[in-house]
């Protein structure tokens, strides 16, 4: 990864996840649905960046 993909996770992707994991965290009847949608939603995405980029 290079610099500005760094700066773009760090600024937005991680307090991103954050709040949501915060809001899902609140609903104390789907918490556990929530949390996993939103952990598949990353691995994915992570996925899908390294594929595209070719790990560069």
């Amino acid at each position: 990864m290079n610099i500005a993909s760094l700066i773009f996770w760090a600024i937005f992707v991680v307090p991103l996840v954050g709040f949501l994991f915060w809001v899902m965290w609140q609903d104390k009847k789907k918490r556990s649905t929530g949390l996993v949608v939103l952990i598949l939603g990353v691995i994915l995405a992570v996925i899908y960046m390294y594929a595209r980029t070719g790990g560069k």
